[in-house]
C-alpha cells in the first residue's frame, strides 16, 4: 500500500501531538509567528482547543516572549520582535569576534555606498521609487540593498551591546 502526503502529514501531526504538550505546541506556532493570528488559528495549527491556546499564548505575552495587537473584536498574537532582535543580536556576538564584527560593518558600510553610487540615490526606498516593473537588476539590487542595510543595523547593535557589556564589567 502506498502511502499519500496526507498520510504522511497526519502521521507526523500525530506524533508530533503525541511528543509535545500543549505548551510546547503553541510555543512553537507562536515562535513562528511574524504576523498576529488569533487564538483560533494558534489553536487549529497547534491542534489545541482555542481556550487552552489562548491560556498558553496569554501565557508567552507574560513572559515577553510574544506580543499582542488588537484587530478590531479579535487579539492577534505574535513572536515578540524585540526578543527576536536580541536573540540575533546575541547569536552574533557568540559567532563572530569584535575584529571580525569591524570587518564585516565595513564591509556593509561599502557595498551600501556602492549601491548609492551605482543609483546615484541614499535610500532603497528612494531607489524603489525610480525603478520600472520589468527592471530587474535593479529590483534584485534593492532587495538586497535592504538585506545589506538590516545585516548592518543587527551588527552596529551587536558591536555596541558587546561595547556596553564590557563597560559594566569594568
Amino acid at each position: 500500500m502506498t502511502e499519500t502526503w496526507d498520510d504522511v502529514n497526519e502521521q507526523v501531526k500525530a506524533d508530533w501531538k503525541d511528543d509535545t504538550t500543549p505548551f510546547e505546541r503553541v510555543y512553537e506556532i507562536v515562535e513562528q509567528t511574524h504576523d498576529g493570528q488569533s487564538a483560533a488559528e494558534i489553536a487549529d495549527r497547534a491542534l489545541v482547543s482555542e481556550p487552552t491556546a489562548r491560556r498558553h499564548c496569554k501565557t508567552l505575552v507574560n513572559t515577553g516572549f510574544a506580543e499582542t495587537e488588537p484587530d478590531g473584536q479579535t487579539t492577534l498574537y505574535k513572536r515578540n520582535s524585540d526578543r527576536v532582535l536580541m536573540s540575533r543580536i546575541r547569536e552574533l556576538r557568540e559567532e563572530v569576534d569584535r575584529p571580525e564584527l569591524l570587518d564585516s560593518i565595513q564591509d556593509m558600510k561599502a557595498e551600501i555606498r556602492r549601491y548609492e553610487d551605482r543609483y546615484d540615490v541614499v535610500s532603497p526606498e528612494e531607489l524603489a521609487q525610480q525603478l520600472d516593473a520589468d527592471e530587474t537588476e535593479g529590483w534584485d539590487d534593492l532587495t538586497a540593498w535592504r538585506t545589506t542595510r538590516q545585516n548592518l543595523a543587527v551588527a552596529q547593535a551587536a558591536l555596541a551591546y558587546d561595547e556596553a557589556s564590557h563597560q559594566l564589567v569594568v
